[in-house]
C-alpha cells in the first residue's frame, strides 16, 4: 500500500520538488496551496487554500486531512519572508503578517494533526531562526517561533516524531529576492547569500527525504541544519 504525504505551499519551489519527489516514489501525495500546481498524477490530491487566512485554516482544511489514512510524513513547508528593512522601519502588521504564516499557520495544522495517525511532522524552518541577519527580523522571529512550535508540540504529539529543519539555501524567487534586489552594502546578509553556495529545490528535497529515511536517530522537538549532518 502506498505511503500518504501531506505537504503545504507545494505550487512551488521546495514544496513542489517534494510533490514530484514522492509522487515518483509512487507515495500519496495531497497537495496544500493557494494555487494548484502543475501536476497531473491520479496519486495527488490538491487543496486550494490560503494558509495565511488563520483564522479559518481548521474549516476549511479539516475534512481535508482528516479524509487522509495513517499519514507517513508532513512537510510544514508554506512561509514567506517579508521585506528586508531594519527594525525601526518594520510596521507591526508587516511583522504580523509574516508570523501568522509561518507560526500560527502550522499551529492551527497540527492541531489537527495530533488528533489522527501522523507518523513525521517536518517544519521548514531556517538556519535564520538562531541566526540573527540584520533586515531579516520578520523571518528570524518566526522560524525561532517554528523551531519553538515544534519543540513543544513534541511534548504532546508524544507518537508522532517533529523535526524543525533548516534544509539550506535554496534558488527560489525569495532567495532570488535577496540575492539580486537587496543592496549587500547596507545588509551584508545578501552577500553571503551571493557568495554562498546554493541548491536547487531538488536537491533540498532529496536531503529532507535522506532524514525521513533515518528518522529514528533525530530526537523529537529537535531543529535540524541539513548542512552540519
Amino acid at each position: 500500500m502506498s505511503k500518504n504525504i501531506l505537504i503545504t505551499g507545494c505550487s512551488s519551489g521546495l514544496g513542489l520538488a517534494l510533490s514530484k519527489l514522492y509522487l515518483e516514489q509512487n507515495f500519496n501525495v495531497y497537495g496544500i496551496s493557494r494555487k494548484k500546481p502543475e501536476i497531473e498524477h491520479e496519486n495527488f490530491k490538491h487543496l486550494a487554500c490560503d494558509l495565511s487566512d488563520i483564522l479559518n485554516i481548521k474549516k476549511n482544511c479539516i475534512k481535508f486531512i482528516n479524509d487522509i489514512e495513517n499519514i507517513h510524513a508532513v512537510f510544514l513547508n508554506a512561509g514567506m519572508l517579508g521585506e528586508i528593512k531594519t527594525l525601526d522601519e518594520l510596521s507591526i502588521n508587516e511583522m504580523k503578517e509574516v508570523y501568522n504564516l509561518n507560526v500560527y499557520a502550522n499551529k492551527e495544522l497540527l492541531d489537527i494533526l495530533s488528533l489522527i495517525n501522523t507518523k513525521i511532522v517536518i517544519a521548514i524552518s531556517s538556519g535564520a531562526a538562531v541566526n540573527g541577519s540584520k533586515g531579516w527580523a520578520s523571518y528570524c522571529l518566526s522560524k525561532a517561533g517554528v523551531n519553538m512550535l515544534i519543540n513543544l508540540y513534541a511534548k504532546e504529539m508524544t507518537d508522532t516524531k517533529l523535526l524543525a529543519v533548516a534544509p539550506g539555501v535554496i534558488e527560489t524567487p525569495m532567495t532570488d529576492y535577496i540575492r539580486f534586489e537587496i543592496n549587500d552594502e547596507i545588509f551584508t546578509s545578501a552577500r553571503r547569500l551571493k557568495d554562498g553556495p546554493i541548491q536547487k529545490p531538488f536537491e533540498a528535497a532529496l536531503k529532507l527525504n535522506e532524514i525521513i529515511e533515518k528518522i529514528e536517530e533525530f530526537e523529537s522537538g529537535s531543529f535540524i541544519d541539513v548542512r552540519n549532518l
